[in-house]
């Protein structure tokens, strides 16, 4: 999807980007062999193939952090077919005063969480979220990444951000995660059922004043499920929004 991508570009949104993909500018190769275009000048074609060499350049160096500068962050999940590998699934955990207790980071098909109190801290983080190109969460623009810059400054958060909740509502989803996962049939354990942020800042409150194990392994099982999920919600959303702009999946999504 993203060397079909023309968004990023000044000026062309996803009408025009239509209108060349249906005249058989598919890819960026095609629009640079292209000697002319219709209904863009001469002078605009110029700045266009050299803002294009330059993104092909950035893709093959696999500089995820260039396409996060140039893409709007409402097209960034067109990044997600070619940075699915080097993805992670993030999500926090608060209590009743909104300070951090948990964060859950789940790539490479293993998840890790990150404890108030244990291991929670800004060296950890920054080590576990370097490992990464690509960052993917749910409301993350609104609550999670901004409750992580607030008390860790200095976190490498420079990937570039899917928040599912955006992408969402372009495709007609409403409501948080766990009603939107009921829709699309991605389950939970059944121990889990029913459980939400507010059942969270409980279980780590039983588990601060009367040190109940069970209440902390339940809350980082939560905290795990709401990571996890994510890939599939990615996934689909990914797949909907690929076809909801009419490119066929395989054939220009690379």
């Amino acid at each position: 999807m993203i060397t079909s991508t023309f968004c990023l570009l000044t000026g062309i949104g996803r009408t025009t980007e239509r209108r060349l993909w249906r005249e058989g500018i598919s890819s960026w190769t095609d629009f640079l062999a292209a000697s002319s275009i219709r209904g863009i000048s001469a002078g605009r074609k110029a700045l266009y193939d050299e803002a294009i060499s330059e993104a092909q350049a950035h893709h093959a160096q696999d500089d995820a952090r260039y396409f996060g500068l140039v893409l709007p962050q409402r097209e960034q999940w067109r990044l997600y077919e070619w940075l699915r590998e080097r993805a992670v699934y993030l999500d926090i955990e608060t209590d009743s005063f909104g300070q951090i207790t948990v964060v859950g980071l789940y790539g490479h098909s293993r998840f890790t969480s990150f404890v108030r109190g244990e291991s929670l801290n800004a060296r950890h983080l920054a080590d576990e979220l370097s490992r990464y190109d690509l960052l993917v969460t749910f409301c993350g623009a609104t609550f999670d990444v901004p409750k992580l810059l607030a008390q860790f400054p200095s976190l490498p958060l420079d990937q570039p951000h899917i928040d599912l909740c955006f992408v969402g509502r372009q495709l007609g989803y409403r409501g948080g995660l766990k009603a939107i996962e009921a829709q699309l049939d991605i389950t939970r354990t059944t121990d889990l059922h029913g459980f939400n942020g507010h059942d969270a800042v409980l279980l780590w409150n039983r588990w601060q004043h009367s040190h109940d194990k069970e209440a902390r392994e339940r809350l980082l099982g939560y905290n795990e499920a709401d990571c996890v999920n994510l890939e599939r919600l990615a996934d689909t959303f990914y797949c909907e929004m690929v076809r909801l702009l009419g490119v066929e999946l395989g054939s220009t999504t690379r």
